[in-house]
């Protein structure tokens, strides 16, 4: 892994790169290079919060509550950084019983929650209309619920099991009830690394696509990014401009999500982790290189409380979701938990007013504490002057 040079760069090219940058210049790759090899992390979190500011200079900073529901841990993917798949023949696969995913909704609605994220392995026998009929299920219990659901590894193999193109695929998910994608899957966008730890996923290319069709049906999806194991600084960087490119495009994500992988329990575990310093420098570089994607999210979920806060100050404008339930990141041997009240205080604590928003980044009226069956009406969130 390859996280900082031997030598940093030097402070003066560190300083023009950011007043730059701060001053609306697109960030090209050699230098967001620069900005991740250099130890100046207060000065590059200076930078990413101005921009976060400018971009967002309302009162609040955003959070929502959800569920992740793991409809199966069985897979025929083989990646060395996941502790939670299970093969298809593995004792310890399953699928949810329909009777058991749907209880987990009403828990989460129970909740004051409004949205599951729905994920899992590439199962290799589930079909399309296995799918589609789960989705009328949940819809049918719970029509108010959001289903952010399935990532594109996921929907990629979907297509195979399915022998569908992917506009039928998506199409097909949509009108049973999907509602928004997941960026799930994305780890670095480069081949050369996906193929050196994963073997049976989707690739670069292909995992774009998926975002990219869906956009053009109109919806919306989050970026993400697992930094911190086999990928350069340069590749790290690449996976940025694959996630610009396509913003540039299409418009479609809402949010982008990156995170330090977590070695423990995987085949990678003599990978040393990234710590904090490294996670708040790659978040504030990615707020200065994607100048069109609209909101970061903070990472507490594998960062913890602390350093999930800090990021605040870092690029994040979002603390993520309070994650009722959640399967890979913990199987990782990485558990964080926060109550509604410790998610709102630690926007509070910084200054800000917290407020809860769905998938879509519309804001809530309601306090969800309040009432935990309140049906909060939404409301659009300013349009923030994004890019070019």
């Amino acid at each position: 892994m390859v996280t900082t040079a031997p030598t940093a760069p030097d402070a003066a090219a560190v300083r023009r790169i950011l007043a730059e940058t701060e001053a609306g210049r697109r960030l090209p790759d050699d230098d967001a290079v620069t900005l991740l090899r250099s130890r100046d992390l207060a000065a590059i979190g200076r930078a990413a919060h101005a921009v976060t500011t400018r971009l967002h200079p309302e009162p609040y900073r955003t959070y929502n509550i959800d569920r992740n529901i793991n409809y199966t841990n069985v897979c025929t993917a083989v990646c060395d950084f996941c502790a939670f798949y299970r093969g298809p023949k593995h004792p310890e696969g399953y699928v949810l019983d329909r009777e058991v995913l749907l209880a987990k909704v009403e828990e989460m609605v129970d909740l004051g929650g409004d949205q599951i994220l729905l994920q899992g392995g590439l199962h290799p026998t589930l079909g399309l209309e296995w799918y589609e009929e789960m989705l009328q299920d949940i819809k049918t219990h719970f029509p108010e619920v959001n289903v952010h659901g399935f990532s594109p590894p996921e929907i990629h193999h979907l297509t195979k099991v399915s022998k569908r193109p992917l506009r039928e695929v998506l199409e097909r998910l949509a009108r049973a009830g999907l509602g928004s994608l997941p960026g799930g899957g994305g780890e670095i966008l480069v081949d050369r690394v996906r193929t050196a730890m994963t073997r049976g996923k989707v690739l670069t290319d292909d995992w774009l696509d998926v975002h990219r069709e869906w956009h053009r049906l109109g919806g919306k999806s989050t970026a993400t990014m697992m930094f911190g194991h086999i990928e350069t600084l340069a590749e790290r960087v690449e996976h940025l401009r694959r996630i610009r490119e396509l913003q540039d495009e299409t418009g479609g994500f809402t949010a982008f999500i990156c995170w330090s992988f977590q070695p423990e329990n995987t085949e990678m575990a003599e990978i040393p982790p990234a710590g904090p310093f490294e996670y708040l420098k790659t978040q504030a570089v990615a707020r200065l290189y994607l100048d069109n994607v609209p909101n970061i999210q903070s990472s507490w979920v594998t960062q913890g409380r602390e350093i999930g806060q800090l990021a605040l100050l870092y690029g994040a404008n979002d603390m993520g979701s309070l994650m009722i339930e959640e399967n890979v990141v913990s199987a990782a041997g990485t558990v964080h938990h926060l109550s509604l009240d410790q998610m709102r205080a630690a926007i509070s604590q910084l200054g800000w007013i917290p407020r809860r928003r769905n998938v879509f980044y519309e804001l809530f009226e309601d306090d969800p504490a309040a009432d935990g069956r309140a049906r909060a009406r939404a409301v659009r969130l300013p349009v923030a002057e994004v890019g070019t």
